[in-house]
């Protein structure tokens, strides 16, 4: 059996391409506070690392209420307010949860068989602060380019059931996703 000196394992690995899941590229995102009049005052900010397992999200935020909180991956990179059937929603320009699969079903962060931007719900402590690591599984980098991240007023069930989208509550939060 041939031996292989430590130097030709170092050469070798440097031929080597990186793993793009390895690669931990990392995108910023401003959060503000959200009304029907549109972006408030910043409150911190979400980290999103890509790394071999998902994509890691590191929050930095202040002002919110204690508590869970739904989080959402959203369709567009627009954080601004919309109005449907007369009633003005905070962050409705943001749309809906991303669904590239068009499931129309809300399973949480974990389930292969809802939106893929159901993320793990955020928790706050007692001074309204949330300095917190969460993991997506499921997501890369490349899915979180161009979209927005929403933060909800109340928990998530991740299910549809008793009430949609994870029963949540209103949007109090939202910060557009960089295209790079």
């Amino acid at each position: 059996m041939k031996q292989i000196g430590l130097s030709s394992l170092a050469a070798t690995a440097i031929l080597l391409p990186a793993s793009p899941a390895m690669a931990n590229e990392s995108l910023n995102v401003e959060i503000h506070k959200v009304t029907t009049e549109g972006q408030g005052e910043t409150i911190g900010t979400i980290r999103l690392e890509q790394n071999e397992h998902g994509v890691l999200m590191v929050t930095d935020l202040k002002g919110l209420g204690p508590g869970p909180h739904g989080f959402h991956l959203h369709e567009n990179p627009d954080c601004g307010p919309a109005t449907k059937d007369g009633e003005t929603t905070p962050a409705g320009a943001a749309g809906g949860h991303y669904d590239p699969e068009n499931t129309g079903a809300h399973k949480g962060p974990f389930s292969t068989d809802g939106h893929l931007g159901d993320l793990p719900r955020i928790h706050v402590g007692q001074e309204g602060e949330s300095e917190q690591t969460y993991l997506a599984p499921r997501l890369e980098l490349n899915h979180f380019r161009g979209r927005s991240l929403v933060i909800h007023q109340g928990s998530d069930n991740y299910s549809d059931d008793p009430q949609p989208l994870g029963g949540g509550g209103a949007r109090v939060a939202c910060g557009v996703v960089p295209e790079s």
